[in-house]
């Protein structure tokens, strides 16, 4: 048989190759092109089906939708399993899917797709059993692994995942026998000698924060000193962002009076709760309402939300109040509108009124001046914007 082709049948055939090369790609192009169209419009219709509606009859779809070749499919099938799980029916119904769940898996294996992962920890949050058979597919495994990768931005992710995780009994019992909390101490300490550090500290110290509350902050900062000792270096920092988040960590700790006393260790103890907070007030600095004040004063939201958070725990108090009475300018201060001009800003401020408004103790050591300025300042609320009057004068220009 000859084999050999003639120079006019091998263009023939060169010209037919490119043109079915062609042919393919338009179509692959018209079938992107329809897909995008189709997941534009799901989008919108699936917005207005009620996530429980979607549990119940669209979980065989869903699953097919992970499956798909194209991102954009995949990701509108993850939104639509994210709005059922934010129903306790519909999580249910996820969580007896281990298809599903399996799915879900796969789509993070093989895409690293970030929604994904919110919703395995959420998913694994759920109970116990769901736990267990996320931790059998090795995501949790992948997901601890990610604690200490070289990638910056995706361990900060894996620790707020984490703190997720944490926030369920079974989801610490299960982190605490992996040996993660004792990790997650180790990177506090090996912190300091990490100039990346402050991309995921603040993640550390937020994990240990969510334990005392949910747990027992004597035992959490009894059991992991180091989370205690960082949180006292991080208020003493130039560092806005973790001065804000050392200053809300210190607020959860001292919410309680277990709290107050883990704080007030280092200090002389006294059966006096009030003494016991006060000593530990001042304990920041030898003026610290002036210290916070100074604090909130920074161009920064955040520190200055922090500081007024502080100074509202201290305002139902009587010894808080006589040492704000006492700092030159405070009362000015927390009176000044303009101080601050955003919205949490102006609610922080209104908070610190509040409780000073509500207390008995304030207009005695107020005087009954201040104390009338702090009670037209409530009843105006924290938005009022006194009206400007103008004066016509004849000739003015």
């Amino acid at each position: 048989m000859n084999l050999t082709k003639k120079p006019g049948e091998e263009r023939r055939l060169c010209a037919e190759v490119v043109i079915e090369l062609r042919s393919r790609a338009e179509r692959q192009e018209a079938n992107r092109e329809q897909v995008e169209i189709c997941v534009a419009i799901l989008s919108r219709l699936l917005q207005a089906v009620d996530p429980l509606y979607l549990s119940q009859n669209f979980i065989e779809p869903l699953q097919r939708g992970l499956n798909h070749q194209d991102d954009t499919v995949k990701l509108l099938a993850m939104g639509q399993v994210g709005r059922i799980i934010e129903n306790s029916d519909g999580l249910t119904q996820v969580v007896n899917s281990q298809e599903l769940i399996n799915q879900i898996i796969q789509c993070i294996g093989a895409e690293k797709i970030s929604v994904s992962k919110e919703l395995i920890v959420e998913v694994a949050s759920v109970s116990a059993l769901s736990l267990e058979y996320c931790a059998k597919s090795g995501f949790i495994a992948l997901l601890i692994g990610e604690l200490t990768g070289d990638d910056i931005l995706v361990r900060a992710t894996a620790i707020e995942m984490v703190t997720t995780l944490a926030h369920s009994l079974h989801g610490r019992q299960y982190l605490a026998r992996q040996g993660v909390v004792d990790q997650i101490s180790n990177m506090i300490i090996g912190a300091e000698t990490d100039p990346f550090a402050s991309f995921y500290l603040p993640g550390l110290v937020k994990f240990f924060g969510n334990l005392a509350v949910v747990d027992s902050p004597q035992q959490v900062c009894e059991c992991y000193p180091a989370f205690l000792n960082k949180v006292f270096e991080m208020v003493e920092g130039q560092d806005p962002t973790l001065v804000g988040v050392a200053l809300d960590t210190l607020g959860i700790l001292g919410s309680n009076a277990e709290g107050k006393q883990v704080l007030h260790k280092t200090e002389q103890q006294t059966d006096d709760l009030l003494g016991l907070t006060e000593s530990w007030f001042c304990s920041f600095s030898n003026q610290p309402v002036e210290l916070f004040k100074s604090i909130s004063a920074q161009p920064f939201p955040e520190l200055h939300c922090s500081a007024l958070r502080v100074f509202t725990a201290i305002a139902s108090q009587p010894w808080g109040q006589k040492k704000m009475i006492d700092t030159p300018g405070f009362v000015e201060f927390i009176l000044d509108r303009s101080v601050g001009p955003t919205k949490e800003c102006k609610d922080a401020k209104y908070e610190v009124v509040k409780a000073l408004a509500n207390s008995k103790t304030t207009a005695e050591i107020f005087g009954n001046q201040q104390y009338l300025s702090v009670r037209t300042y409530l009843r105006e609320g924290p938005y009022y914007v006194k009206a400007v009057s103008s004066v016509a004068v004849e000739g003015a220009e």
